[in-house]
């Protein structure tokens, strides 16, 4: 039997996953002197998200809730070095997805549905690599990998998680370039940013060769693309496509570059409360972002 079959047919035997709800936050170690801070928002079919480089997962703060309103929970664990989550330097990617899959072991059983937003992506995929037995179904928002920026806009990412080390003003033209589409205002993500997190992120990401977690184990995956993001250019849904086949759901999320959860939350949460209900038609998928997209004014 094909592998995208048996994990279909893995997916439809696995038991609902249940979790215990930490409303008011909880401290998990998941190894020595690692201690990540999770709250839980809603309740329902869990969902775990992981964020993107240098920031929180308060990120997903206003995601959480509209998914709640459709009948999913929220695992919102902060990363190492934000919002009261310790640890040292992690040596890998897979060192980083460990973190969540001691989070996932200690609240919930069965499989998980995974969300993880630029960065998070990468971290997301080591996770369905090495842990697939935790891990249901992926969403995947702005995942890059193989094609790379240009120099411009790395340099305009450094810039952009520079959060009191450059000038603000110097800053926002960073995110605009590197983060934000066209018409869209880059200052809501002027604040949020834990330089020392990303470097340590960053020295974990160049640490893991892609080829270890691009085709994310063999997990189910959506991919939502977003048409301007200079990041992760479009080129990479293309060619995990190629790799992964039938197990990928490919679509594209116009008017949105690679912040994707500010400039079009009413679209993030329509497709993501579409595919974990068990849409996989791509045209389908399509069709509901482009049905609830925000054209810039």
């Amino acid at each position: 039997m094909p592998a995208f079959l048996i994990s279909l047919a893995m997916a439809a035997a696995a038991p609902s996953a249940t979790c215990l709800p930490a409303p008011q936050g909880r401290a998990i170690e998941t190894a020595p002197g690692v201690a990540m801070q999770v709250r839980t928002v809603g309740s329902g079919k869990p969902v775990l998200y992981i964020p993107s480089l240098g920031r929180g997962v308060g990120d997903f703060d206003d995601l959480a809730q509209r998914m709640a309103a459709k009948g999913y929970m929220a695992i919102l664990p902060e990363p190492r070095g934000a919002g009261g989550s310790t640890g040292p330097q992690a040596a890998s990617l897979f060192e980083l997805a460990k973190d969540y899959e001691v989070v996932l072991s200690t609240l919930c059983r069965g499989r998980v549905d995974v969300v993880g937003h630029a960065f998070g992506n990468r971290v997301t995929r080591a996770l369905a690599t090495s842990a697939p037995e935790r891990v249901g179904r992926l969403a995947l928002l702005a995942g890059g990998g193989e094609v790379q920026p240009t120099e411009e806009v790395r340099n305009a990412l450094q810039g952009s998680y520079a959060q009191g080390q450059k000038p603000d003003a110097e800053r926002l033209k960073d995110l605009q370039l590197a983060f934000f589409a066209k018409g869209a205002d880059p200052s809501v993500w002027i604040s949020g940013w834990v330089p020392a997190m990303a470097v340590a992120q960053n020295i974990a990401n160049r640490a893991t060769p892609t080829k270890d977690w691009w085709t994310a184990g063999q997990a189910q995956v959506l991919l939502v693309q977003a048409t301007e993001d200079p990041i992760a250019p479009p080129g990479n849904g293309a060619i995990l496509k190629r790799d992964i086949g039938d197990r990928l759901s490919l679509v594209a999320l116009p008017h949105a570059s690679h912040a994707i959860l500010p400039e079009q939350p009413d679209a993030v949460a329509a497709v993501l409360a579409a595919y974990f209900g068990g849409e996989r038609d791509e045209a389908k998928l399509q069709a509901t972002i482009d049905g609830a997209v925000r054209t810039p004014r």
